[in-house]
Parts: structure tokens; C-alpha cells; sequence
């Protein structure tokens, strides 16, 4: 299994923070967003490699990252070569990039550099290898203004994927999904497709509904906090959270 971090964003939303800094390389509490998430991807031994999707931009901040890193799986930085937010490719045109360039013929968990959580990736991939098809993490969020931000997925009683919808003004589940898949090598074609056809090549949400429609996915539901860095004031609330954890 290969993972992506997608990190190749501007995060506008983030100025002045972001606009010489990636996100994923914010610190919270003393420690990268990027190392929390690479810490609990270095414990599954199914990965055998780490790839960082970025841009033109901020690749050279991820290659000193990652000279200075210290964990046993292969981190691999993989420039998509654009400058600006206008001329990104978008995740799902990132991901694709990245399946082109490395030539990649494996499972592929995707997540987003910008997701903390406290649920091991361990027990998600334990879940995946029992129903054997691709998967996507999922969590019960009771607020509706929170539900209208993100993805939702209807689920049946076996934990299969029979729905879902990106940022639903009416959300009809109560299943939100952060950018957190595993793709099983045999569907990685369709995201070719997707592109083929002429889809949104943005947010990696709009993906999900066309896996469901050509392939089963089930649904992992995770237990714990889970932290959406998108604004400066979520950035300074998450920071307090784990600050006051370490004390």
C-alpha cells in the first residue's frame, strides 16, 4: 500500500499564516500537522511508502521536512509543478498526477495534509482488509452546520456506502467523511475516468459518489476527535486543544 498526503493547496484562508509557509507544516503544540499525520501512517506496516503531493511553491519546504524526518517508511515529495491557488490542479487532479508519475500499482490510502485525529490508521486498515473493497472514514458529528461543511455518506446496516454528497444544504445522514480513503488498486482507473469525463478535479469529496456508483465502498466509522484546520481561528482553537493536552 502507497499513501498520498495532499498538501498541494494554497490555504488563501489561512493568510498571512499560510502565504509563506505550507499548512501542513503549521505547528500545533510544538509539532507539524504533517508529523501527526506521518506518525500514525509510519504504524501501519502495510505502507511501505509516504508521498507528499505539493506544489512549485512549497516543494522545497517539504524536501527539508523531509531531510530531517525520522520515520521508517520511504517519504517520497512529488512536485505537481504549479504556482499559484489559480492554477492548481486540484486533489483529485493531484492524485492523478501522482499515480502517472510514480507509476503507482498498489492500494492508495489518500488523506488530506490539513486533518488531525485521534483514531489509529491501523484499525482503519484492519477494517479494509476484512471487507476488501475501498473504503472511506467516516464519524457520527451531531452538529448540522458542521454537516453542511463536509461530505456525508449514507451507509446500509453492513456498513456499505450506498450514498453520499459534498457540503449538503440538507444533509440526509448524519455520517460526515474527512478526506480519509483507501482505494483499492483495481478502482484506481476510475479516477482517470472521473477526469476523462470531465469532472471537477477539486475536491476530493466529489470523487466519492463516482466510486460508489462504479465500485463498492464501505464506510470505517472512527471514534474520537477529529480537527479541520480551514481558518485562522480553527487553527488557534486546535492549538489551545492540544496545548492544554500537554500540559
Amino acid at each position: 500500500m502507497k499513501a498520498i498526503v495532499l498538501a498541494a493547496g494554497y490555504a488563501t484562508r489561512l493568510y498571512p499564516l499560510t502565504k509563506d509557509r505550507p499548512k501542513p507544516l503549521l505547528e500545533v503544540a510544538g509539532k507539524t500537522i504533517l508529523d501527526y499525520i506521518t506518525g500514525k501512517m509510519d504504524s501501519v506496516k502495510e505502507i511501505d511508502e509516504i508521498i507528499i503531493v505539493t506544489n512549485d511553491k512549497f516543494a522545497g519546504h517539504f524536501e527539508e521536512w523531509s531531510n530531517e524526518a525520522d520515520y521508517s517508511k520511504k517519504l517520497t515529495i512529488v512536485n505537481d509543478g504549479t504556482m499559484t491557488n489559480e492554477t492548481r490542479l486540484g486533489a483529485i487532479g493531484d492524485i492523478q498526477y501522482v499515480i502517472e508519475q510514480l507509476d503507482i500499482q498498489d492500494d492508495l490510502m489518500v488523506l488530506a495534509g490539513d486533518n488531525l485525529f485521534e483514531f489509529e490508521l491501523t484499525d482503519f486498515v484492519s477494517f479494509y482488509d476484512q471487507v476488501k473493497t475501498s473504503c472511506i472514514a467516516t464519524y457520527a458529528e451531531d452538529n448540522i452546520e458542521q454537516l453542511k461543511r463536509n461530505g456525508i455518506a449514507e451507509i446500509d446496516e453492513n456498513q456499505k456506502v450506498i450514498g453520499f454528497e459534498e457540503k449538503p444544504a440538507e444533509p440526509k445522514s448524519k455520517y460526515c467523511v474527512p478526506t480519509l480513503y483507501i482505494l483499492q488498486e483495481s478502482t484506481l482507473p476510475l479516477i482517470t475516468q472521473y477526469l476523462d469525463e470531465g469532472n471537477n478535479p477539486d475536491a476530493p469529496g466529489q470523487l466519492i459518489p463516482y466510486f460508489v456508483q462504479h465500485s463498492k465502498v464501505h464506510a470505517y466509522l472512527f471514534e474520537g476527535k477529529r480537527y479541520d484546520i480551514g481558518t485562522v481561528e480553527s487553527y488557534e482553537r486546535v492549538q489551545q486543544i492540544f496545548t492544554d493536552k500537554t500540559e
